[in-house]
């Protein structure tokens, strides 16, 4: 059994052949598929997508740091309510940007730490996008982590960095406090040895299986569109990193994210 637990199936390149694709998630041993918001659009589309193929795909709801323009009291009040779907595991994809620097970091850790307020008034886990920004997203996730109060439910279980991109060291802080982390396709690409090098070093146990696709699509099928079904070539290469078959890989992994999300664990 697999799991794809960042996916963008509301994206435009996805609208001729959708039930397709997910038809092909399943035929590929898919149980459990995340779509995750970036904006209010993708948000609300995410959840429409989950209660359409309900108990198969599930939503995260937010806004992606370059999409924190959209941030305001009456978009912070649907974020609450969307939040309250049984189809939303998590507020995301959130977090900060230096990269494109869209809008100004002062900017985008304000409407980061709304955000992560409001996942914990939810008590739902955090999915968050790191680029460029690893010492700011880490300083501030255990800033809120260590504020949160013992008994809250994600003390255990805070939340998934999504395709995770820096070293393992930088990871370590994240592991301690409870964090998992997204795998995705360069984990697969010729040119990124640092990938396969953190990777191997998380533990399984933290690991989640992404394709984030359209993008991301993984070795050998760069060049395509990516989708949830390449998800199996993500998992060869965590299992071969870790010295497991990819029937145990798939297992853990796919555990790992019902864990996360509060999911009933599905027989293998």
């Amino acid at each position: 059994m697999f799991a794809d637990t960042h996916c963008h199936l509301d994206d435009r390149r996805f609208q001729n052949d959708l039930p397709q694709v997910i038809k092909r998630a399943e035929d590929a041993g898919l149980v459990l598929m995340i779509n995750s918001g970036a904006d209010m659009d993708s948000s609300e589309a995410s959840v429409r997508l989950a209660q359409q193929y309900e108990g198969f795909i599930f939503a995260n709801v937010g806004l992606h740091p370059n999409r924190i323009n959209e941030l305001n009291a009456q978009t912070l009040k649907r974020l609450r309510l969307l939040s309250k779907s049984p189809e939303v595991l998590a507020i995301g994809e959130i977090g900060l940007d230096y990269h494109w620097n869209t809008f100004p970091v002062w900017q985008q850790k304000e409407a980061f730490r709304t955000q992560l307020d409001l996942a914990a008034e939810m008590e739902l886990p955090v999915v968050i996008h790191s680029r460029k920004s690893t010492d700011d997203v880490v300083e501030i996730l255990l800033e809120w982590h260590a504020g949160l109060q013992a008994e809250h439910p994600q003390k255990a279980r805070p939340g998934a960095l999504h395709s995770w991109s820096d070293t393992y060291e930088k990871a370590k802080p994240l592991i301690e406090a409870g964090f998992y982390f997204g795998v995705s396709g360069p984990v697969t690409y010729l040119n990124a040895p640092e990938r396969r090098e953190c990777t191997a070093a998380l533990p399984l146990e933290r690991i989640l299986i992404e394709t984030d696709c359209p993008y991301l699509t993984p070795h050998p099928l760069r060049g395509k569109r990516n989708e949830p079904a390449y998800v199996r070539k993500i998992v060869e290469e965590v299992a071969r990193l870790h010295g497991k078959t990819v029937d145990e890989t798939a297992k853990i992994t796919t555990q790992n994210a019902f864990r996360l999300y509060g999911l009933r664990v599905q027989a293998a």
